[in-house]
This record gives structure tokens, C-alpha cells and sequence, in this order.
């Protein structure tokens, strides 16, 4: 016996595979991409290969140092903490061998924080993880993938034309594992 179709869209968004409020062509989207990156979500895959959870802040700094030394008040403001929360954050990064504070050439009163070279080397792995396509992308016809890379190309520049609020202030576009929802978004 069939069930009627509001309560089979029910019974998929509690599975997860509906989106909640699919008459809204912007949230659906949205649900089917968050549905698509998490169920390929790497964190475990990335935990085994580095030895240790690289959790949401500590993976979105490292990510962030990758352009080359920064102190810790543009970790701060970048990341929307206090001082002492980017303090614990380089902390963590410094005692698994990632990062290193150096003297400030211009102000010995402040200190950079820059990558050692085993924090270069988890960039790479992370980056060999995290931007490895799942099977389902490279099975798409070439042109879809082009509709697909442009549509989102179209997205991050829209984003990036929108003000600043809650976003970090040195440039994603380089730091292509950043986010969160790839790193894991516990906090520290």
C-alpha cells in the first residue's frame, strides 16, 4: 500500500534525503549541496593520515597561514575571537609541530605565527584528501561539469561581493580546504 505523497516527503526528510522546505528553489540547493559535500565529508579520512582531529578553527588557521606568516591579532580579527581563543588555537597548532612563532621584523613586541615545514606538509595531505572529487563528480559528463564549476564560480564571486560579516578577512581563494564543514566544525 502506497503511502500519500506529504507523508512519503516527510518520511524522506527524515532520512535526509528531501530537503525540508523544497518549494524554496534557494534552499533546496542549498540542503542538496550541505547533503552532498557532508555525506563525503573526509574528517575521518584526514584524522587518520595527519595522526590527530584537525577540528574547525585549528584547521581553518592552519589553512590560513598557507600565504605566509601572520600575528596573532590577524588570526584573531580574521576568525572573529579574542586574542586568547587565537593564543589556545596556535597553541594546539604549535604542540602538534605545525606552526612556530617567529619575532615580528618590524615590532619585537608582536610575534608571527608561520607554518613549519610540517605544517606545509599537512596543507598538502589535507589538500590530497579534501579535494579529491568523489566517484559521482567524475562520472558527470565533461559539459556538466562545466555548468557545475561555473555555477559555483558564480556563487563564490556573488559571496565575495557580499559584505564581510562572520567571514574571515584573509582570502578564501587560496585556501581551498578551509571550510569548516570539510575540517570539522567542533570547536577546540
Amino acid at each position: 500500500m502506497n503511502a500519500d505523497p506529504g507523508q512519503q516527503a516527510a518520511e524522506a526528510r527524515c532520512r535526509g534525503t528531501a530537503p525540508a522546505n523544497a518549494a524554496d528553489p534557494g534552499q533546496q540547493a542549498w540542503a542538496l549541496m550541505h547533503r552532498f559535500v557532508e555525506t563525503h565529508n573526509r574528517r575521518g579520512e584526514l584524522a587518520e593520515a595527519l595522526g590527530f582531529r584537525l577540528g574547525g578553527s585549528r584547521g581553518k588557521v592552519l589553512f590560513q597561514l598557507r600565504d605566509g606568516p601572520v600575528t596573532l591579532g590577524q588570526l584573531a580579527q580574521a576568525n572573529g575571537v579574542d586574542a586568547p581563543y587565537a593564543t589556545l588555537i596556535v597553541d594546539k597548532l604549535a604542540a602538534h609541530g605545525l606552526v612556530e612563532r617567529r619575532p615580528h621584523p618590524d615590532d619585537r613586541r608582536r610575534k608571527l605565527v608561520a607554518l613549519t615545514a610540517a605544517g606545509h606538509d599537512a596543507i598538502a595531505t589535507a589538500d590530497a584528501i579534501l579535494l579529491r572529487p568523489p566517484p559521482a563528480i567524475s562520472k558527470l559528463p565533461a559539459d556538466d561539469l562545466g555548468q557545475l564549476a561555473g555555477l559555483l564560480t558564480r556563487l563564490l564571486e556573488a559571496d565575495a561581493a557580499e559584505p564581510d560579516e562572520g567571514r574571515s578577512s584573509i582570502p578564501a581563494a587560496s585556501n581551498p580546504g578551509s571550510a569548516d564543514r570539510h575540517l570539522g566544525s567542533r570547536p577546540e
